[in-house]
C-alpha cells in the first residue's frame, strides 16, 4: 500500500468491480472521464482481466480514506502510459463516492500518487489530461504542483457542445511537496 495521512492506495480487487461499475454509471461522475457508454459488469471484469496483466506501476489502485476508523473506497487513480526512457507517466483519477466530492480526497490522492510517481519510481514528469468543464479537478491539479501545458481545443463533446481538454503536467525538479 501507499500511505499517507489519513488516506491510502491500495491494489483493486475482484469485489470492488460492481461498485466501479455504480459509479461509473452514474453521469455525474462520467462527466469528467473520457466514458460515453453505459458499463456492465461483464465489461468491468474483462477490464479487470487486462488490467491484472500490465506492469505493477501501471495497474490502478484504489483511494481509500479512514472515517471513523474505518477504511472507505472511494475512488480509483493510477498511472498510465509509462515510458521508462523518458521517466514520465500519465496520471488518472476519479472519486466514485460523491458523498466525498469537495473534501480534498482527490488533491490528498495526487499528492500521494505524485510522491511515490517522483521518489520511488524516479519518474521525472507526471502529465494528465482534464477537461474545462471540471473546474474542481483543476484546481486540485494546480494545488498538487501540474501546471498547464496545453489546450486541445473542442476536443470533447459533452451535453449538446463540444468543450477543450486541457494538458497539464509537473516535473520532478519543480514539485515541492505540498502537505496533504
Amino acid at each position: 500500500m501507499i500511505i499517507g495521512n489519513g488516506i491510502r492506495l491500495r491494489a483493486i480487487e475482484r469485489e470492488d468491480l460492481p461498485r466501479f461499475v455504480t459509479w461509473l454509471n452514474d453521469p455525474d461522475v462520467r462527466q469528467g472521464l473520457s466514458l460515453v457508454y453505459p458499463l456492465s459488469l461483464a465489461q468491468e471484469e474483462r477490464w479487470y482481466e487486462q488490467m491484472l496483466q500490465r506492469p505493477p506501476a501501471e495497474q490502478v489502485l484504489g483511494i481509500e480514506v479512514e472515517v471513523g476508523g474505518v477504511w472507505t473506497l472511494i475512488g480509483t487513480c493510477g498511472l498510465h502510459n509509462v515510458d521508462w526512457v523518458n521517466r514520465q507517466a500519465e496520471l488518472g483519477i476519479s472519486i466514485g463516492e460523491k458523498a466525498f466530492w469537495n473534501r480534498g480526497y482527490g488533491r490528498k490522492a495526487v499528492i500521494l500518487l505524485l510522491r511515490f510517481a517522483f521518489h520511488t519510481l524516479n519518474l521525472n514528469r507526471v502529465y494528465l489530461r482534464v477537461y474545462e468543464t471540471n473546474p474542481r479537478a483543476i484546481r486540485a491539479y494546480e494545488h498538487a504542483g501540474f501546471v498547464h501545458e496545453g489546450r486541445l481545443r473542442q476536443a470533447r463533446y459533452q451535453n449538446g457542445r463540444y468543450v477543450d481538454e486541457l494538458i497539464m503536467s509537473v516535473l520532478r525538479s519543480e514539485w515541492h511537496e505540498p502537505e496533504e
